[in-house]
């Protein structure tokens, strides 16, 4: 369900936003613009605004670092901001860079540097602290970033342009005053995602806010007010003329929250799915066959939900959220049992994933894993049917590197079903095979004998004939890894190479297409006996 609270209605019955409370220090007060508080902060972060000060200028904490502070969270960037315009900036600090046109500029921390190379992995961020000054800003006529920047001599100015109001607090560490003109405070309280001024008039200077409330929502478990929810869904066609790298960043951070089942639920609702990943929504209202008691849209939803709470890599979660996606183009109907198909959904899935991450802008390393991944998820671990061949092939195709995802991404497709994942002697029993499997070559360069070793027993000219005979003794060795040993390799490769380029080319094809086919049917008695589609 969206979060989304009607605000005029509860602010007129005088009751709290969304009757959750949050630990905050007693002395707080939520009341005034201007108070005292005092929030712990890094030596580090203190010193540069200490700097700016003790040369006359103001200097205080802003956006998401205040409101984690106030929430008792660790914050994960710093930012400041001051009336000292950037070159004034720079020159109070040996070591600092300002590379952009909105007057940012990084101040560079060498000593927690040098913690971190030895390990002190907790004060990264504190490397590079921005410093911005307050700023003004024009109309955005991209939707994204504003025509103009000016500078400005009032904080309150600098406030003025936030997004939310929980990002829009500043604090003096020096004096421990918080300034909080638009009762940010009050909404961190009551856990409740509001934009500064008019929430349109936000989104359209920047319409990746909207993505940004969602991600806000899940990761601080906020509620988005009703007049912020209501707005997103007027302009969340907007979201299309934000860069895909931006709106994968977001997506990516939402899919990474602890709640993203909620998360994709959220943009599905507002709007901003249909901007974002269309071909999820495709799964809304698709029955399954009896094996499943979730339609295609909550069954991927939920295994996304149980690789969050296992707490798994971003790659096996968008696998476990797009390993289905195939499945509405692919329903068919078995009118002998009365029942739903979804036969080729894997393959039609792992296209469909590949287009999605690539428009996505999603690294190369990030996509080949996952398409992998979803291609391969209909795996099957029934240990008195699946073959160890089989297995080796599963671990070929998918990379040994990767094999255990692909256990997780199956683990994510069961419960997502409303199953167990394995009993546990099952599980252990596959895992046993896989282990073996991966100690027998699935690739050819895992064969005792390499190209200059086969070029040195037969004596033939360097050429693709040798990628020929290295792939038909690999399929040999798949069968029966007993065979990886230098002597057998050695005497079959000279018996190979008497055989012409087009022999050895239909010895490696037939065998291939061969052992493809008889696995195939392996796999289907097993679909069959199961009901697997």
């Amino acid at each position: 369900m969206v979060k989304l609270v009607d605000t005029h209605a509860s602010e007129a019955c005088g009751s709290n936003l969304v009757g959750v409370q949050i630990s905050l220090p007693a002395h707080n007060c939520f009341m005034n613009n201007i108070n005292k508080i005092n929030l712990k902060i890094p030596k580090e972060v203190s010193q540069v605004t200490k700097t700016l000060q003790k040369a006359g200028f103001e200097a205080y904490l802003i956006g998401g670092c205040v409101r984690d502070l106030i929430l008792g969270r660790e914050p994960k960037d710093w930012d400041v901001t001051t009336n000292a315009i950037p070159e004034q900036i720079q020159a109070l600090f040996a070591k600092s860079f300002y590379e952009n046109k909105y007057g940012t500029v990084g101040v560079v921390n060498e000593d927690v540097a040098r913690e971190t190379e030895e390990g002190n992995v907790t004060r990264e961020t504190l490397k590079v602290i921005e410093v911005t000054p307050y700023r003004i800003e024009s109309e955005y006529s991209d939707f994204r970033h504003p025509d103009t920047v000016s500078f400005s001599k009032n904080i309150e100015d600098d406030l003025k342009r936030r997004d939310f109001t929980i990002n829009a607090i500043a604090y003096d560490p020096s004096k421990n005053i918080l300034i909080d003109n638009y009762k940010g405070q009050e909404d961190i309280k009551d856990k409740i995602i509001k934009t500064v001024d008019l929430p349109s008039d936000r989104f359209k200077e920047d319409a990746l806010r909207m993505l940004r409330a969602v991600r806000f929502s899940v990761q601080l478990d906020f509620t988005i007010s009703h007049e912020t929810g209501k707005a997103i869904i007027e302009n969340s066609d907007l979201l299309e003329k934000i860069s895909k790298e931006r709106v994968r960043d977001e997506f990516s951070k939402i899919v990474m929250s602890d709640n993203p089942m909620i998360g994709v639920i959220m943009t599905q609702r507002f709007g901003l799915l249909k901007n974002i990943v269309p071909e999820i929504e495709e799964g809304i209202g698709v029955k399954q066959n009896s094996d499943h008691i979730y339609e295609v849209w909550e069954h991927c939803l939920r295994a996304l939900n149980h690789a969050a709470n296992k707490k798994w890599p971003l790659e096996v979660r968008l696998a476990a959220l797009l390993h289905d996606v195939g499945k509405p183009r692919t329903k068919g109907w078995n009118e002998e049992k009365k029942d739903a198909t979804f036969y080729g959904h894997d393959v039609i899935g792992e296209r469909m994933t590949k287009k999605i991450l690539t428009r996505l802008k999603f690294p190369g390393e990030v996509i080949d894993k996952v398409v992998k991944l979803v291609r391969n998820h209909m795996f099957f671990s029934d240990i008195e049917k699946i073959t160890l061949s089989a297995v080796r092939r599963i671990v070929r195709n998918v990379g040994k590197e990767n094999v255990w995802d692909l256990m997780n991404v199956r683990a994510c497709d069961r419960i997502g079903m409303g199953r167990p994942v394995e009993t546990p002697y099952r599980l252990r029993k596959y895992e046993s095979m896989i282990e073996e499997a991966m100690r027998a070559p699935v690739t050819v360069q895992m064969l005792k004998i390499d190209g200059l070793k086969i070029i040195e027993v037969t004596r033939i000219t360097p050429g693709p004939k040798i990628g020929y005979i290295l792939h038909a003794l690999l399929e040999e060795v798949l069968d029966n890894p007993e065979l990886n040993t230098d002597d057998y390799l050695s005497g079959r490769a000279i018996e190979l190479s008497k055989l012409s380029d087009e022999e050895l080319k239909k010895i490696g094809e037939a065998g291939k297409e061969k052992k493809e086919e008889a696995e195939e049917v392996e796999l289907k008695q097993i679909r069959k006996k199961y009901g697997v589609r």
